[in-house]
């Protein structure tokens, strides 16, 4: 206990009467409940409690609020930038018992959901009436968590983000006051968009606990394949001109090199060692067939090799459980490494040119350094493979990824397409937003006047 706060401490009891045994002072959980996938150290909270309802969360909140102690929401602790490590210690709200499938409206295309649904959960839950949640980010994540970091990934080409996809909210704010956000119409003029303002702020603003979520039917047919080509300027090369085609991919993933051989391994695919594109196609037999054929030429001009097709279900299946696992088959290459992932977003017109700058630096690297992406939206990765005993490779990766996402910001683009800012990306969005960020700022102070919620996040 005498690693406990002083303000943490006041609220125990307190705590331990609302929750019971779903109060952890255990070191081992509030170790767990200190980092996510980033490379930043572990910052444990100094309690993680378990919330059944949002009833439940308000009351914890508003302990925390009449104590000033700092709250950090956590998912399933997926994030890559830093947001769940609780640097000022307090009480980590751990969201991932709560898994109601509150309803789903078929008619209407829309489901509302507790926060700690997991995707795939959700996904298996819809199946049957057939339908699906769109985002894929490939981590098993949280449906909240999901909404906390605006969420992206594989699908993001054809059906959005979680900003296009998430109708409405609830919320308890850092006072403890429950709000309700958005609606199920599918639009809405009635005043500022607070959903969209909760959409992406990290934590930073209030608890996400239920989230109404836009749907989409599952296609008649899918079909996936890769393609391989002589360098990654012509794979990028490629997308664009599919992107500005207006072929409407579900999915166009890019692979270089580096990440296709780790992925070869881990995954054990056998796929040639060139930069390669991952594609699926939706709609009817006929449609997919059109689209397939229309990306095949545009592929075959581009000195793309044919499609190697995924024709079974378990074959895409595998194929795409495999691109999901590039972070892991990255970290395989070195054993006992860390990964500092960052991600960049430009303009689709700019992709080839900035991904071609970021190959060039990567060839000077001195550790691996996977690079793949969402290039459908302009948006692509890079991990670096560092040996965390040694500081001087920290310190080179950083100084990559600045350049990276300095370069990307010089185009046009963004320090971050889908991650999120969290403590790996502060600088970079004051470069970014300039004024903007005093009024976010502003905007934090006004919902959040004694900074408890995810504090150190974001600014």
């Amino acid at each position: 206990m005498d690693e406990i706060a002083p303000l943490a401490m006041r609220i125990l009891e307190p705590l331990r009467t609302l929750l019971g045994e779903r109060l952890s002072l255990n070191a081992g959980v509030r170790d767990q409940h200190g980092r996510g996938e980033s490379w930043h150290p572990t910052a444990a909270p100094d309690a993680v409690v378990y919330p059944l309802t949002t009833d439940e969360v308000a009351a914890i909140v508003k302990l925390c609020a009449a104590h000033k102690v700092p709250i950090v929401p956590f998912g399933a602790g997926t994030s890559l930038e830093g947001q769940v490590n609780a640097i000022h210690g307090g009480i980590c709200i751990d969201l991932s018992r709560m898994t109601k499938i509150v309803a789903v409206n078929a008619a209407d295309l829309d489901c509302t959901v507790e926060a700690g649904v997991m995707r795939a959960q959700l996904n298996t839950h819809l199946r049957d009436q057939g339908l699906f949640f769109t985002v894929d980010p490939g981590a098993e994540c949280t449906i909240g968590g999901m909404v906390a970091t605006r969420a992206s990934g594989t699908n993001a080409v054809r059906y959005g983000t979680m900003r296009e996809v998430v109708l409405g909210l609830t919320v308890v704010l850092p006072d403890g006051c429950v709000i309700h956000t958005g609606g199920r119409a599918r639009k809405s003029a009635a005043g500022y968009d607070l959903t969209r303002l909760m959409v992406g702020s990290e934590g930073t603003l209030g608890v996400v606990t239920e989230v109404t979520l836009r749907l989409a039917a599952i296609p008649e047919a899918s079909a996936a394949a890769t393609v391989g080509f002589k360098s990654i300027d012509d794979a990028v090369n490629a997308v664009i001109v599919v992107i500005q085609s207006g072929i409407p991919v579900a999915r166009i993933e890019l692979m270089d090199e580096v990440s296709v051989d780790a992925v070869n391994r881990y995954s054990k695919l056998s796929l040639p060692l060139r930069p390669s594109l991952f594609l699926e196609f939706h709609g009817t037999q006929a449609g997919v067939a059109e689209y397939a054929a229309a990306v095949g030429q545009i592929a075959s001009e581009h000195g793309g090799d044919s499609f190697q097709w995924a024709d079974q279900a378990e074959d895409r299946t595998k194929l795409w459980e495999a691109r999901h696992k590039a972070y892991y088959a990255g970290l395989a290459l070195r054993p006992g490494s860390k990964g500092l992932v960052t991600d960049v977003c430009v303009p689709i017109s700019r992709l080839a040119e900035c991904i071609a700058a970021t190959k060039v630096d990567l060839a000077k690297a001195s550790m691996p350094a996977p690079l793949l992406g969402h290039v459908g939206d302009g948006n692509f990765h890079v991990c670096f493979i560092i040996d965390p005993t040694k500081p001087n490779e920290l310190h080179e990766a950083e100084h990559l990824h600045d350049r990276m996402v300095e370069r990307a910001q010089a185009m046009g683009g963004t320090c971050t397409g889908e991650h999120g800012i969290g403590l790996g990306k502060i600088t970079h969005l004051q470069r970014e937003a300039g004024a903007g960020v005093a009024l976010m700022k502003r905007i934090k102070q006004a919902i959040d006047p004694q900074g408890i919620m995810n504090p150190g996040k974001m600014f």
